[in-house]
């Protein structure tokens, strides 16, 4: 069930929200046809690369609890998206080098709760999401994350491998995470670093891969030959720390 809090109803309240920038992470309307100011939100919220579901008027009904909905219903983010800048500028107010978890296609709400969950636990700096192909920070992801949306800035980015570029200008080392890399047990991840994780089902892409510093593993000695995202991730991270408290 949707958290009634995180919901916009009403075509002028979810035109206005998406006017005004407010993070919204997805749209449900009505099935066509779509005239009028419906037609005009689902161009708006295309515009802004919002996913825009279309669904039965019955299924509206349920989630505004038969409240005026008109046919369209718009789910909020659990907390409003921070800059990339405003999380480098949190780690230079603390006197840290920065230390960033790069989430690339990360579809699965509970991977990315626990992501952000073990992040916070680390004293990451902040987590960046990619916008395509990617949960956001719906309900369920902040109920995994157990409180730590509270603490962890997250930005959103619509090209991972352009972040990795600008973050490489900016002095910060890339580490992305895949099957073929170099044990992490033997990179150094002290210093400025951002961490790739890739998503649940292709990994890094390819272009990440190639632009990131480092591509780091994790020695499996096991039948399995993955790991779930967040455990993979909960691992890397809290090596990262553990060389930068060293």
């Amino acid at each position: 069930m949707i958290n009634q809090s995180s919901m916009i109803y009403g075509r002028n309240a979810v035109l206005e929200a998406l006017k005004s920038g407010r993070a919204i992470e997805k749209l449900y309307v009505t099935r066509p046809p779509h005239t009028g100011s419906l037609a005009a939100i689902i161009r708006q919220a295309k515009g802004q690369r919002i996913v825009v579901q279309e669904t039965d008027r019955a299924r509206l009904d349920e989630m505004a609890q038969k409240g005026n909905h008109q046919g369209v219903i718009a789910i909020g983010a659990q907390t409003q998206y921070v800059e990339v800048e405003d999380i480098l500028k949190k780690a230079e107010e603390k006197g840290e080098a920065p230390f960033l978890v790069i989430c690339e296609s990360i579809q699965d709400p509970h991977n990315l709760g626990a992501i952000l969950r073990s992040a916070e636990a680390a004293g990451v700096h902040g987590v960046i999401v990619s916008k395509h192909h990617a949960v956001g920070l719906t309900e369920s992801v902040a109920k995994t994350a157990a409180g730590a949306l509270e603490y962890v800035p997250v930005a959103k980015v619509s090209s991972v491998a352009k972040l990795v570029e600008d973050l490489k200008k900016r002095g910060i080392w890339t580490a992305c995470a895949d099957m073929d890399g170099e044990s992490v047990y033997r990179v150094n991840l002290k210093g400025p670093l951002a961490l790739v994780i890739g998503g649940e089902h292709e990994g890094v892409t390819p272009l990440v891969k190639k632009r990131s510093d480092f591509v780091v593993s994790l020695p499996m000695k096991g039948k399995v030959t993955s790991l779930n995202a967040s455990v993979a991730a909960g691992i890397l991270i809290f090596e990262a720390l553990r060389q930068r408290e060293g």
